[in-house]
Formats: structure tokens, C-alpha cells, sequence
């Protein structure tokens, strides 16, 4: 998303952006005011780091569309188009709102698993198991939208009625609409024709980033040959990951660079053959690195085929196993098994991911990469925009 706003801002359109305040200093780097909605995003996973019991997923659903969409009530007034992308909850509560004003609505979808199609089966709810019986692709998305309307559809309606708005029988389909986007890279994640939605794909939203890498990380990066990278980003990481990465790579003879993450990644001795890092710029690190070994997020996956980067993908749930299989259809790195690493499996996949073939594969599908899925998506929508603006009186 900021990186949509920065597309927008550089064609000369306003944008406010509604997210939990865990991103305003991401947004001042493209100069787009964050307008806080609902609470931080790292303090709800920290609470399921420490074993904290969770509201229920009907309790957490009304608390995510109530603190969304109120703040995107103020932050809409005089805008022309509301964007929604993440999940479905917030972006219930966004569209309500735009209902209410009458803005044109658009829904993004970060990856194809998302959205209803004949190719492939939906992601998994929690607590809702499906028949093993049932394999047609089209009644396995009816039973998906009934679980989501299972859980969500109340909270949804008892939002929608505070608007005065009437209830709405599909939650998933009423959110994301007959034509939404997909904010994904077309030879990373394509669409696949025929199917029953009018999907638009933008390509990945991309925000260039142009900060250097912090000093001690360019020394260790010049100290010997690549690293291999490992950082699981926001999610909970495998229990004893850090360990596991690091003899697993010191097992192919390499040096490790550890991402602390939101998990509190941390090296486990002294030694000089591995080094830990915080944020940093992917685009400039990724392309220096022998592989990146990660839990499959779109960001992550997109950042680390356009580098070239051969990848070992540890998915754990949500759209991480679309990734990791993407990764390995297109011979661009090791999809991991969904379970716990042991120094072993994450040994074996390593050695294929650092072989010259996977290197040489990954390394030609990044050529194929798009950079401007953030530029097509925000001239689609400022032409939107200026053709349903009525037209100024001469």
C-alpha cells in the first residue's frame, strides 16, 4: 500500500492511508500522512508469542472493522476512491464506509489464493476442517465462503447497520467484488483464464527503496563470500530456528545473516561467520546474499526473486504455502515441508537452493520480473477518478 502511495503521490493525487500505527515512519519516507487505525499489529502478535489467549475470531473481527472503518470515515471525506487490500474484516468495515459515500471502491488481493477460482482449492480456515471427500475446486470456495460468513458475517452486518446500510449475505465475495485486483507479479503469480472473476493484475506494489545498508552490515557483507539470509518477518518463527539456520548453513560451508524480525531472531555464539541485522533495504541486500531463507510472504518472495536470489521457504499458514509453491514450481529455490525445521531437512534443502542450476534459474526469472505494478495501478486509478469527476464549469 505505500508503495501505491508513493506511485499516486509521484502522479500528483492526495492520499491518506488508514493502518495500525505500526507503519507512520514507513509512510513518511514517501511523504503520505498515516491516519492510525486500530491497534498495533505487533503488539496483537507479541501477545500470540507469549501464549496470550486470543479474543475469539467473531470478538477480534468487530474490534478490527470498528477501529478500521471509523478512522477511514474521517480520513475519506473529499476523497474519490477508497482502496482496500489485507484482511477481510478491515476491508468490510473500508467498503461499508464507501458505500455510505458513494466512492468508487477497489478491492487488492496480494496473491491468486485469495480470490474464488476453478484452478485451485481456497486457504484453510482455522477450526473449520473440509470434507476430505469433496475435490471440486468450485465447492471447496461455496464451503470457504460459508465459514467466512460463519464467523464474520455478524460482526460485518452489525457494522453495516450502524450505517444504516443493508445486510449483505457474502462476506467474502461482497468484499472483494466481481473485478478486483491482484497486486502480484503476472510469471510470480498469475492469474489463470478462464475463471469466474474479472481480475486486474497490476503487477506487485513495489516501494523503491534507496536507504544504504548500515555500515556494519557492509563490512560483514565484504568480510568474505555471500551469506545466506534468514528472517521470518512479522511472523511467530519456527521454535529454535535460529539455531537450526545457523548450523544448517555453516553445514554448507557459508556465513549466515540473521533478520532479528518481529520473533526476536538472535545469533547463538560469537563466532565472526554470522552477523544479525533489523530492518533493512531488501532490494539492495538481497542481491548480495548466496539465499534467502524465509516464511513465504508476498513482500519477502517478491523482493527476493526480482533480486535473484535462490530461496528455501519455510511456509507456516495463510498464502506462505502459495509462495513456497511458486518457489519451487519455477525452480527458483526449495519449498520446505509446513513443519518445524530440523538442522537436517533445512540442510537438504540448502544444498539445492545453493546449487549453480538454482542460481542460474533464479537469476533468469528475475530478469522477467515486473518493477511498475505500483505505477500501473495508480494511473488506473487516477483516470478512474478523473472520468467520474463531474467536470469543472468554464
Amino acid at each position: 500500500m505505500v508503495g501505491l502511495a508513493g506511485a499516486l503521490r509521484a502522479l500528483g493525487a492526495e492520499v491518506r492511508v488508514c493502518a495500525p500505527p505500526d507503519f507512520a515512519d514507513l509512510l513518511a519516507r514517501v511523504g503520505v500522512p498515516l491516519v492510525p487505525a486500530g491497534q498495533s499489529v505487533r503488539e496483537m502478535v507479541r501477545q500470540v508469542f507469549t501464549g496470550k489467549t486470543p479474543p475469539s475470531a467473531a470478538d477480534l473481527a468487530a474490534g478490527v472493522i470498528a477501529g478500521q472503518a471509523d478512522a477511514v470515515a474521517g480520513a475519506a471525506e473529499g476523497c474519490d476512491v477508497l482502496v482496500t487490500g489485507g484482511l477481510t474484516t478491515a476491508a468490510a468495515g473500508a467498503q461499508a464506509v464507501s458505500e455510505k459515500r458513494g466512492l468508487r471502491y477497489v478491492h487488492a488481493a496480494y496473491a491468486p489464493c485469495y480470490l474464488p477460482s476453478p484452478h485451485y482449492p481456497p486457504l484453510s480456515l482455522l477450526g473449520q476442517p473440509v470434507p476430505p471427500d469433496v475435490t471440486d475446486n468450485r465447492v471447496l470456495w461455496d464451503l470457504h465462503a460459508q465459514g467466512m460468513n460463519a464467523v464474520f458475517r455478524a460482526p460485518v452486518n452489525a457494522y453495516r447497520a450502524s450505517l444504516g446500510l443493508a445486510a449483505v449475505d457474502n462476506v467474502r465475495d461482497y468484499v472483494s467484488t466481481d473485478h478486483p485486483w491482484l497486486a502480484a507479479d503476472p510469471t510470480l503469480a498469475p492469474w489463470q483464464e478462464p475463471a469466474d472473476l474479472d481480475v486486474v493484475q497490476t503487477g506487485a506494489w513495489i516501494l523503491p527503496d534507496e536507504r544504504p545498508l548500515p555500515a556494519e552490515l557492509e563490512a560483514f557483507l565484504d568480510a568474505g563470500s555471500p551469506p545466506v539470509y534468514v528472517g521470518f518477518g512479522s511472523m511467530r518463527a519456527p521454535k529454535d530456528i535460529a539455531r537450526v539456520a545457523i548450523e544448517a548453513i555453516r553445514a554448507q560451508g557459508r556465513r549466515a545473516l540473521v533478520a532479528h524480525g518481529w520473533a526476536d531472531l538472535a545469533l547463538i555464539d560469537d563466532r565472526d561467520d554470522c552477523f544479525a541485522v533489523d530492518e533493512v533495504n531488501h532490494q539492495a541486500l538481497f542481491g548480495r546474499v548466496a539465499a534467502v531463507v524465509h516464511h513465504g510472504g508476498a513482500g519477502t518472495t517478491t523482493a527476493a526473486t526480482q533480486a535473484g536470489a535462490p530461496q528455501v521457504v519455510v511456509p507456516e499458514w495463510a498464502d506462505q504455502p502459495y509462495w513456497a509453491g511458486r518457489v519451487a514450481g519455477l525452480g527458483i529455490g526449495v519449498a520446505h515441508e509446513p513443519a518445524t525445521p530440523t538442522t537436517e531437512s533445512l540442510s537438504a534443502a540448502l544444498r539445492k537452493a545453493l546449487t549453480p542450476q538454482t542460481r542460474a534459474r533464479a537469476s533468469a526469472v528475475a530478469g522477467t520480473i515486473r518493477t511498475d505494478g505500483a505505477t500501473v495501478a495508480a494511473r488506473l486509478l487516477v483516470d478512474a477518478a478523473s472520468r467520474e469527476r463531474p467536470p469543472v464549469p468554464a
